[in-house]
């Protein structure tokens, strides 16, 4: 029997249990938005890697294609980010993999399954943070499992700094430095926090124009 990891919308972060997951599959399938090459050089390291580019995938990304189709223990598959530029013919694929929207589906139409394995990256307001497994009993035979990361990320703060409780003024004057022009390490510093919990909110604010204190702290709050 064959596994096969199924994971999209990494947006830079590779999650311990994630890591697990994978180490017991024999291949991955990665359906865009790396925003980092680390996160698919890291993923390279695991088992043998399929993912084609998400939006957020610049520059670097442009080495990744925009579809990708393959046959995989039996299975033909089609692979793209955003499901809404899938092309009317889609071939002889019987299995559509996709990411975008932080929201796992899995679904037949016409004789097509198409499944969303969600986000297993940073937490999206209060969406839960997935990813499949398909397990191969057979060529072209299979079944597919949700899998619910639940775990808290090692290495990144979970908690805000006790001498730090009103989260509201913090991010707010986090946003405000930005705007000056401080860098990660130096806002890090101010606050005495942890740099890459700094750069999740930084990154927010400059990504996501409009994006209010809420709307940042619902993202970070559940890391």
């Amino acid at each position: 029997m064959y596994q096969i990891g199924i994971i999209s919308d990494t947006h830079g972060l590779v999650r311990q249990k994630v890591k697990e997951t994978l180490q017991n599959c024999d291949a991955i399938l990665h359906a865009g938005d790396f925003y980092q090459k680390a996160v698919l050089d890291e993923l390279k390291q695991i088992a043998p890697l399929y993912a084609v580019r998400g939006n957020v995938d610049k520059e670097w990304g442009m080495m990744l294609p925009s579809s990708l189709d393959i046959m995989l223990f039996g299975i033909p598959i089609k692979m793209i980010h955003n499901k809404k530029e899938l092309p009317q013919d889609l071939g002889t694929a019987k299995l559509v993999v996709f990411g975008h929207s932080h929201q796992y589906l899995d679904r037949e139409e016409n004789g097509i399954r198409f499944l969303n394995p969600g986000s297993c990256g940073p937490r999206r307001f209060h969406q839960p943070i997935t990813m499949a497994v398909i397990d191969v009993a057979k060529e072209g035979m299979y079944t597919v499992r949700k899998i619910d990361i639940v775990e808290t990320v090692a290495g990144k703060m979970s908690k805000w700094p006790q001498k730090n409780k009103d989260q509201h003024k913090l991010v707010m004057a986090i946003m405000q430095d930005v705007d000056k022009g401080w860098t990660v390490e130096q806002i890090a510093k101010e606050y005495h926090m942890d740099t890459k919990l700094i750069e999740q909110i930084c990154r927010m604010y400059l990504t996501h124009p409009g994006v209010d204190v809420d709307g940042i702290l619902n993202r970070v709050g559940g890391l």
